[in-house]
């Protein structure tokens, strides 16, 4: 299993850093990479199917003017999705785990990314199709070719690993996990991280607590509103310090592209969340108190 203090506890997730958002140029993603890396979140989140099979090139090429050295940062990517897009035409969204394509699919990251090996790959989501022995023959064979470090999965179930580990180890799972998102903590999967000593990582960590207002989010803004001040600390930073306190030791993948943003979840770690206000904001989510 992979040592999890390569990674930065908080990973910098750059599926918006392109056309799915901000749509930064090289030299605005090569002055974030080299800001990232300066303040300690040295672990990048990308997957194939950023910005439309795009992201990944945008990023390498900024990294290229960053003057980062590689062996300073981490780099995670995804595969196995496929949709219909200028960059990759297909019938109908669908994901593809053969040996072959994981291969070409890794070999074009890292020609995008301009690097010569992922730290981590994750496959994105599980597929019904999806066959062991081949995914297995895929991940030894970039393993020994040096072009992958280790591997993991984004989205499983425990089934699903199970299912996987009757052929290939899996030493990462990233999913959804936030304090309105918490399926994850009923559902085993954060259990069998825990079990397994597989890294935990969880995208959308802010949940939708700044998108919906809905019953739940009002009801979360209102539990939160008297430890914003005793903590001294944003919205945003205790949406992180709930999921950082659980023991999983999960690691939020955050997708902001603002700098001072990227600075405040690092300082998330810092907020020593006490066990009874950990729990208060559980029963806000949840709408009643634990069972």
């Amino acid at each position: 299993m992979m040592k999890q203090t390569e990674y930065s506890r908080i990973i910098a997730g750059a599926m918006t850093w392109g056309q799915w958002g901000k749509g930064f140029g090289s030299d605005e993603i090569s002055d974030l990479i080299a800001y990232c890396s300066d303040i300690g979140l040295t672990t990048f989140d990308h997957a194939d199917i950023y910005g439309g099979y795009t992201t990944e090139a945008d990023f390498g090429a900024g990294f290229l003017r960053s003057g980062v050295p590689r062996e300073k940062v981490q780099f995670i990517s995804k595969c196995g999705i496929q949709f219909d897009s200028e960059k990759r035409p297909n019938v109908v969204k669908h994901y593809d785990y053969t040996k072959a394509y994981i291969i070409w699919s890794v070999e074009q990251s890292l020609k995008n990314l301009q690097t010569e090996y992922l730290d981590l790959l994750l496959l994105h989501r599980p597929s019904p199709l999806m066959e062991p022995d081949e995914i297995s023959e895929a991940i030894a064979s970039l393993t020994k070719d040096g072009k992958i470090k280790s591997f993991g999965v984004s989205n499983f179930l425990p089934s699903q690993i199970a299912l996987l580990e009757t052929s290939v180890a899996v030493s990462a799972n990233q999913v959804e996990f936030s304090l309105t998102s918490n399926e994850v903590m009923y559902n085993g999967i954060l259990d069998d991280c825990r079990a397994k000593n597989r890294m935990a990582m969880s995208w959308s960590p802010l949940g939708s607590y700044f998108k919906e207002g809905t019953t739940k989010e009002k009801r979360i803004e209102k539990a939160m509103r008297p430890l914003l001040e005793k903590y001294n600390v944003s919205a945003d930073q205790l949406l992180l310090a709930w999921i950082l306190k659980h023991p999983a030791q999960v690691r939020p993948v955050v997708g902001t592209a603002t700098k001072s943003r990227l600075k405040d979840a690092l300082m998330a770690m810092e907020i020593d969340l006490e066990l009874q206000d950990w729990f208060l904001l559980l029963e806000a989510s949840q709408g009643c108190e634990v069972p």
